[in-house]
């Protein structure tokens, strides 16, 4: 158990509700062997699996996306290219990929990253295909591709899309982009139970063979090989090196000015967890009978999702003949679940989903916190000042000049001496960030015991002012 939980987490009993809850979802997915993990604070925190460990290797699948990702991005950051490149401008045998219509855009490298190209969704394909050798996807594209949509214009889940920026990377180094992944973070990372091919591992590592279960019975499947479309999809790792992963994906937030150290920059990993292509709201049953509806969309090798209770889930799934695959995590804090299964397409995003909400109401993980910072605190305790002893002076110097154009500086004045008479003198509770420049503030009367909220903005001036406030019962 990671040392940042708090007392009154029951470490061993969270242990046991986990293992149960990932045992139903094996047999739900009629899953031969499962592995999963939960990171908290950077490391490790809880494991189990049914048949496997945190050090059984399973292929990911499209999980793999976030480390293509991850690779375009570093060489974005160092001048090798631009994310609005046409493809075509770094491998010019790509030139048969003719947009639908002739007022389409080329086909760029954010829009591959970001499943924004607008080619055809195909995953039953290219989960056959990533064995491809080079020559054989310069043969398949000789008359083009299919678009779905025209570029820029919805998602479009783009698995040949992944398969193409493993070429632009290896026309920028010279490097497979398989290759160049492993140097730039495998090896630094320390993951190293991590590969390409189920020949990199040795006899004495425990690798859980893909199974289809077929007339209820399991047959092992034969793996396909490492090619040209594998930068989508073509991983092999355990849940131990993937907590590294995880963690070190979920570290870039918050922003701050700590030493920026890694083999990908901290901005550039949030950029992965934004999103920039919407998907259309959905809702889906799980395996467990829970209805979960997704609302979000992709960012570059990863998916954002609103919660409810969590904020913003960051995730990737990952599927192939053989296995099922998952991570997410909560933006902003370091709390996060990975779960491996080696039966084609499980469900594993079930899995995850309810082992996190176990963790929130677990108290585990909960929705991020924005850090009050000095301006924020500055002004709402002036407001609260100038809330109980109004003048005139004090509000010319807390508010921008918008404030007493939106509603005249008497009719405010006689607002805050109705609050005072009604409740007493106000006194600060609490304030919650919303972010750098905009805060709730709870306050409490000393003759009402009423509690009040005081919601402000602060404007983008230097020093900031105060551009907008209310005051709301609770």
């Amino acid at each position: 158990m990671s040392g940042g939980m708090g007392a009154k987490v029951d470490s061993a009993a969270i242990s046991v509700m986990l293992g149960a809850l990932f045992e139903t979802h094996r047999a739900l997915n009629h899953a031969p062997r499962l592995a999963w993990g939960v990171v908290h604070d950077g490391e490790l925190a809880f494991s189990g699996g049914a048949a496997a460990d945190a050090h059984t290797v399973f292929r990911i699948a499209s999980m793999t996306k976030s480390f293509t990702a991850a690779a375009v991005l570093s060489l974005r950051d160092e001048g090798a290219f631009g994310l609005d490149d046409p493809i075509v401008s770094h491998a010019p045998e790509l030139a048969p990929i003719v947009t639908p219509s002739l007022d389409s855009p080329q086909v760029t490298i954010r829009h591959l990253l970001t499943m924004n190209s607008g080619l055809a969704t195909d995953d039953p394909w290219a989960d056959r295909h990533m064995d491809m050798a080079d020559d054989e996807l310069d043969d398949e594209l000789r008359a083009g591709a299919l678009f779905a949509v025209p570029p820029g214009t919805a998602m479009q889940y783009s698995n040949l899309g992944y398969g193409l920026l493993g070429r632009v990377v290896y026309r920028t180094t010279g490097q497979r982009l398989q290759q160049y992944i492993s140097q730039r973070f495998l090896a630094p990372l320390g993951m190293h139970d991590t590969a390409w091919t189920a020949d990199s591992y040795g006899s004495e590592v425990d690798l859980a063979v893909g199974q289809a279960r077929i007339d209820n019975e399991f047959v092992a499947l034969a793996m396909v090989g490492d090619g040209a479309i594998a930068p989508m999809g073509g991983i092999f790792t355990t849940v131990a090196d993937l907590a590294i992963w995880v963690q070190f994906l979920a570290s870039a937030f918050p922003a701050r000015d700590d030493a920026d150290v890694g083999p990908l920059r901290r901005s550039s990993r949030r950029e992965m967890q934004q999103v920039a292509t919407v998907f259309p709201p959905d809702t889906r049953t799980a395996l467990d009978g829970q209805r979960r509806q997704a609302i979000g969309g992709y960012g570059m090798g990863l998916m954002a999702l609103h919660d409810d209770r969590a904020g913003t889930v960051v995730t990737h799934s990952g599927g192939l003949p053989g296995y099922g695959s998952n991570m997410r995590w909560i933006r902003g804090t370091r709390t996060g679940v990975i779960a491996l299964a080696n039966v084609t397409y499980a469900r594993m995003a079930d899995a995850s989903a309810a082992a996190l909400d176990l963790l929130i109401a677990q108290d585990v993980a909960e929705r991020p916190t924005v850090v009050v910072g000095a301006e924020v605190q500055r002004c709402a305790e002036e407001l609260v000042r100038l809330i109980n002893n109004w003048t005139s002076s004090a509000a010319d110097l807390l508010f921008s000049d918008n404030v007493g154009m939106d509603a005249s500086m008497d009719r405010r004045c006689a607002a805050a001496h109705e609050c005072v008479a009604q409740h007493g003198a106000l006194r600060l509770l609490s304030i919650d960030a919303v972010s750098a420049a905009e805060a709730d503030v709870l306050v409490r009367g000393t003759t009402s015991e009423a509690t009040l909220r005081i919601e402000f903005q602060l404007s983008s001036q230097l020093p900031p002012k105060i551009q907008w406030y209310e005051i709301c019962d609770v």
